[in-house]
C-alpha cells in the first residue's frame, strides 16, 4: 500500500467523506501517522496476502465478482449448518460415553483450539494468500475424516478458518459504509438453518447417530468451499500474469535471520516462516491460555507468567508480532477486544448448559428444545442485518454498539427471574430474543469499529485478535453444575450416572423427586451463573462509550486515503480540486 495514502481522517468527518479536511488533519496527526507508517512498512514483506488481494481487485469483472460472492455465500451456509447442528451432537456424544458433565471441559478445549487457531490462520492468510488459507482449511477436514474420534476436532478447526477468513475477505472487498451490512448478510443462512438444522440434527440423532452427524461435513465442506477457493486462486493467478503484483524485495544477508545457511535450505524456510508467523509468540500464548483455564493455583500462576512472557516477547523482541505495540495503543482495537471478551464470557455463563436445562426443566420435545436454543442465533442474525443497514445510512457505528449492549444487558438480567421450573415459556423465549437483538447490534458494530481503525495491512490480524479475546472470554465463562446437594438419597454411583447423561435425567417424569432434584440443581447453578453474567454485561457498555466514533465512508478503513485496490485517493482529490 503506498505510503502517500496514509493520512489520518478526523472522527467527526462530514457526509462528503472528508474531502475538504485532508490538509489540516494531516498536519495535526503527521507525527502519529509517520510512526504508524514505520511500523507497518517494517512488516510489508509479511503481507503478501494483502498485496494479492489488492491486485485481485483490479481483475475482477462482473461475473467473476458474482462468483466471489456466491462462493462466500456457500461457505457461510455450510458454516451456519455446522453451527446449527453439531452443538446438539456434543450433548448426545458425551451422554453416550456417560460423560455429559464434561461438556464445559470439552468446550474449553475447543475454545483453546479456536482462540489460538485464529491468529495462526490470519498470519497464514497474510503471509501466503486468502485462497491458500482456505485450501488449508479444506485439507484439515479431509485429513481428519477417516478417524471418527478426530472428525469433531477437524470440524472445530474448519469452523475457525471459515468464520475468520470470510470476515477477512469481506473486509478486503467492501468499503466501511457497506461492510457492516455485508458482514451481517453472510450470517443470513442462520435464519434458515436455525429451523432446518434443528430437524436435521434431530433426524440424524434418531436414525444414523451423532457420529455421522459429524462425519457428513467431511464431504460437504470441500464441495461447498470449492467455488470460493477456485475464484480466489484464479484472481491471484490472473493478477500475477498481468504483472499487477510487485516483485518481492530480496532479503539482504544482513536482514536474514540465518545468513550463514543456504538460501533455499529447509531450515532457512522454516525459520523465515516461524518469524513471519511469530511461532514463539503463538506457542507462549497457547500455553498461557491453557494454564489460565486450569483450577490449580500453580497452573493459574504459570499462566499469568506465560502471558507476561508473551507480552514481553511480542512487544519488544518479535519482528512479526501477533499483537504489535501499535495495536495496544489503538483505543478502538483494545476496547473492541475487551467488549468481545466480557460479552462472550457473559454469553457462555448463560448459554453453556441452557440446552440441557430446558430438556430437564421443560416438558418439550427434542425438536422444540432445539428450536428454542436457536432463538438467540436467529435474533443475532436478523438484528445484525438491521445493524448493518443502520450503519450504512448513519455512517457511524458507536450509536448502534451502545444501544445493542444495553439491550443485551436487559436480556441477560431477565434470566435471573426466568431460571428454574416456574418460568413461563414466553419469558424464557424473550430473554433469548433480547440477547439476540443486542448481540446482533454489538457484534457487527464492534468489529467494523476495530477494522476501521487500522490500515488494510493489519485488518486480518486485528480481526483475529479481537476474535481471540472474544473466544478467551467464552472459555472463561464456562461453568459446571452440582447435583449432590439436591439428591442426597442417591448413591454416588447413581448421581454420577444421572449427571453424566442428560437423557437419563430427562427420562424421569416431572414431579418425580429425582427430576425435581435435578431441576433444583440447575436452578441453583443458573442463579449463580446468570447473576455473574449480568454484572459482567455492564462492562462492555462502559467500554463502548470510550470508543472513537469513526466515520464509515467509501474507503477500506477510516485512517488512510487508500481504496480497495491499495491506490491512494489523495491523487483523485487533488485532481478534483484542480478541475474546480
Amino acid at each position: 500500500m503506498p505510503a502517500a495514502g496514509y493520512i489520518r481522517l478526523p472522527e467527526t468527518s462530514p457526509q462528503d467523506d472528508n474531502r475538504s479536511s485532508h490538509g489540516d488533519d494531516a498536519s495535526i496527526c503527521e507525527t502519529a501517522v509517520d510512526n504508524e507508517l514505520r511500523s507497518v512498512d517494517a512488516e510489508q514483506d509479511a503481507h503478501a496476502g494483502v498485496k494479492k488481494v489488492e491486485a485481485a481487485q483490479r481483475v475482477y469483472g462482473r461475473y467473476s465478482r458474482w462468483c466471489l460472492f456466491v462462493g462466500i455465500g456457500l461457505a457461510s451456509y455450510i458454516y451456519s449448518l455446522d453451527a446449527s447442528t453439531t452443538y446438539a451432537y456434543l450433548t448426545f456424544a458425551t451422554s453416550y460415553f456417560g460423560e455429559h458433565s464434561l461438556i464445559s471441559s470439552i468446550t474449553v478445549v475447543q475454545s483453546l483450539i479456536v482462540a489460538v487457531g485464529k491468529p495462526v490462520i490470519a498470519k497464514v492468510a497474510d503471509v501466503s494468500s486468502r485462497g491458500t488459507a482456505y485450501v488449508g482449511v479444506c485439507y484439515i477436514v479431509i485429513a481428519s475424516a477417516p478417524n471418527v474420534t478426530r472428525i469433531a476436532g477437524g470440524i472445530v478447526l474448519y469452523a475457525v478458518g471459515v468464520q475468520l477468513l470470510t470476515q477477512i475477505i469481506i473486509a478486503d472487498i467492501t468499503t466501511l459504509a457497506w461492510r457492516g451490512l455485508v458482514v451481517s448478510l453472510v450470517s443470513a443462512p442462520f435464519l434458515i438453518n436455525a429451523f432446518i438444522g434443528s430437524n436435521i440434527s434431530a433426524a440424524v440423532i434418531d436414525s444414523i447417530g451423532w457420529r455421522w452427524g459429524y462425519g457428513m461435513f467431511a464431504i460437504l465442506v470441500p464441495i461447498s468451499l470449492a467455488p470460493l477457493i477456485i475464484t480466489l486462486l484464479w484472481a491471484e493467478r490472473k493478477a500475477k500474469m498481468l504483472a499487477l503484483l510487485d516483485s518481492p524485495k530480496p532479503r539482504s544477508r544482513n536482514s536474514s535471520s540465518q545468513p550463514s545457511l543456504p538460501r533455499g535450505s529447509m531450515i532457512t524456510r522454516f525459520l523465515r516462516s516461524a518469524e513471519q508467523l511469530d511461532l514463539v509468540g503463538l506457542i507462549l500464548l497457547g500455553f498461557a491460555y491453557a494454564q489460565n483455564l486450569g483450577s490449580i493455583i500453580a497452573m493459574l500462576v504459570m499462566g499469568i507468567v506465560l502471558l507476561v512472557l508473551f507480552a514481553v516477547w511480542d512487544l519488544r523482541y518479535a519482528s512479526r508480532p501477533v499483537i504489535a505495540p501499535r495495536f495496544v495503543r489503538n483505543r478502538s482495537v483494545v476496547c473492541a477486544a475487551l467488549i468481545g471478551f466480557f460479552d462472550f464470557m457473559s454469553f457462555f455463563l448463560t448459554y453453556a448448559y441452557l440446552y440441557s436445562f430446558v430438556l430437564v426443566v421443560k416438558p418439550w420435545s427434542l425438536v422444540n428444545a432445539t428450536y428454542f436454543i436457536q432463538v438467540q442465533s436467529v435474533g443475532l442474525t436478523f438484528f445484525g442485518i438491521l445493524a448493518g443497514l443502520s450503519m450504512r445510512f448513519l455512517h457511524r457505528y458507536k450509536y448502534v454498539l451502545v444501544i445493542g449492549l444495553v439491550i443485551r444487558l436487559i436480556g441477560v438480567a431477565m434470566m435471573i427471574h426466568s431460571r428454574g421450573g416456574n418460568a413461563s415459556d414466553a419469558e424464557l423465549v424473550w430473554t433469548q430474543i433480547l440477547q439476540g437483538f443486542g448481540g446482533g447490534f454489538a457484534a457487527v458494530s464492534s468489529q467494523v469499529g476495530a477494522q476501521a481503525s487500522v490500515p488494510h495491512a493489519d485488518v486480518a490480524i486485528i480481526t483475529a485478535v479481537v476474535l481471540l479475546l472474544t473466544e478467551i472470554g467464552g472459555a472463561a465463562g464456562n461453568a459446571c453444575a452440582n447435583l449432590e446437594k439436591y439428591l442426597p438419597w442417591l448413591t454416588d454411583e447413581k448421581r454420577a450416572e444421572l449427571f453424566g447423561s442428560i437423557t437419563l435425567a430427562a427420562s424421569y417424569p416431572l414431579g418425580d423427586p429425582v427430576r425435581e432434584g435435578v431441576i433444583s440443581a440447575y436452578d441453583d447453578t443458573m442463579k449463580i451463573m446468570v447473576t455473574t453474567a449480568t454484572v459482567l454485561s455492564v462492562i462492555p457498555v462502559l467500554l463502548a462509550l470510550a470508543m472513537p466514533n469513526w466515520y464509515l465512508g467509501d474507503r477500506q478503513n477510516a485512517i488512510d486515503a487508500a481504496d480497495l485496490t491499495g491506490r491512494s485517493l489523495l491523487e483523485d482529490d487533488s485532481e478534483d480540486e484542480e478541475e474546480l
